[in-house]
């Protein structure tokens, strides 16, 4: 299930199906040496899960109340490694880039280039790209060249970050 995270919200934020959020981790491969940026904090659950796995975690929210709920689940699970911070991360956290691995715990529309240009070479960024009903998860992985190999791994749908960058629209 998608569980709500806070009660009658505004923004309906919900967890991520737990389906998901292995298939998330089972794509990226965290290692014990990654430094890794997760977009959407939310309940803490997906950072508590990367910060098992890798060196540390940097988990931006927007929303003040699941940043305080997500800094509570974290200590309470343990979570050392983790560093929970508020702000829009709808275009990266280039504050402590680059990043071994980057998730995206909401959908855009588009990909900006600051995600990749935050992207560690040899790194991996995992997200939810389109809008609906054509939705991809994407895994890319940049190379040495700068460029990134893409690969579109299946279609799902995802509630949009909160000011996620548009692509322009024909206007007539």
């Amino acid at each position: 299930l998608e569980i709500p995270l806070v009660a009658g919200g505004d923004a309906g934020e919900r967890m991520l199906q737990p389906k998901l959020e292995a298939r998330i981790l089972q794509e990226i491969a965290p290692k014990p040496t990654d430094h890794v940026l997760e977009i959407g904090a939310g309940s803490g659950y997906m950072a508590a899960l990367l910060g098992t796995r890798a060196r540390d975690v940097v988990t931006v929210e927007i929303n003040p109340a699941l940043k305080t709920m997500a800094e509570r689940n974290l200590a309470s699970a343990g979570r050392t490694n983790v560093v929970v911070q508020g702000g829009d991360g709808a275009r990266g956290w280039a504050a402590k880039a680059p990043y071994d691995i980057i998730v995206v715990s909401g959908s855009l529309p588009m990909l900006p280039a600051a995600f990749t240009d935050q992207l560690a070479v040899g790194g991996r960024l995992f997200v939810v790209l389109g809008e609906p009903p054509v939705m991809t998860a994407t895994l890319l992985t940049k190379l040495p060249t700068g460029a990134c190999n893409t690969i579109d791994l299946f279609e799902t749908q995802l509630p949009p970050l909160r000011n996620a960058q548009q692509p322009d629209r024909f206007r007539f």
